[in-house]
């Protein structure tokens, strides 16, 4: 009789904890980036120019290097969601929706991605300072900054491989304190880096 009451505790525990753990579940949200790319020919009256770009793979400073949203809310502190992610690193959402806006511009012969094998006459290269969460009393933004450096691979002068080394940035405010809104404002940041960086590569690379 005893083990059979013991038995019946146990399995109301047991059944009691299964429960807990599944209230106290939460999915996981996963973010990424969403942005047009323009036809800058026809914005900006360019012309193409002949030159064949490959875009690295972007590095990043240590403290964003996860697919965790990070966020600023107190002076030197950064903390980051446990339950809001972005759907990859941003190394890799960077890299490969700047090489996609590049070569959607028109404004390059070619526009290579990260890994790619085909021949390129330069290479973009870049380092993500910033691309986080910035918390306020009376808003939220989101703030990105990359340094890119643009390299000619054609060259053996090393004085003249480097064509430029140029920081990037942007800081959009989020419609709403929500990390979907932060998505959305990363979105029209990482716009605006973009065209920065499309349009001044081929200012670079239009006199040559």
């Amino acid at each position: 009789m005893r083990f059979a009451i013991f038995i019946l505790i146990m399995f109301s525990i047991v059944s009691g904890g299964c429960v807990t753990l599944k209230q106290q579940y939460k999915k996981i949200e996963y973010y990424t980036l969403e942005y047009d790319a323009p036809d800058l020919i026809e914005k900006a009256t360019l012309k193409p120019v002949p030159a064949v770009l490959k875009v690295e793979h972007f590095s990043i400073a240590p403290a964003l290097n996860s697919s965790r949203i990070v966020y600023r809310d107190q002076e030197f502190k950064r903390s980051s969601y446990f339950y809001h992610k972005w759907k990859t690193n941003p190394t890799d959402m960077i890299s490969y929706s700047l090489a996609r806006y590049i070569r959607e511009s028109g404004l390059f012969k070619a526009v290579n991605v990260p890994y790619s094998k085909t021949p390129h006459t330069h290479i973009v290269e870049g380092l993500i300072d910033e691309f986080l969460e910035w918390d306020s009393k009376d808003k939220w933004e989101a703030v990105l900054s990359v340094n890119v450096t643009l390299l000619d691979v054609e060259t053996s002068d090393v004085s003249k491989k480097i064509i430029f080394q140029q920081k990037f940035s942007s800081r959009k405010k989020c419609e709403e304190k929500h990390p979907k809104a932060l998505a959305r404002a990363m979105s029209q940041a990482m716009a605006e880096v973009s065209e920065g960086i499309c349009l001044t590569i081929h200012k670079a690379l239009a006199g040559k």
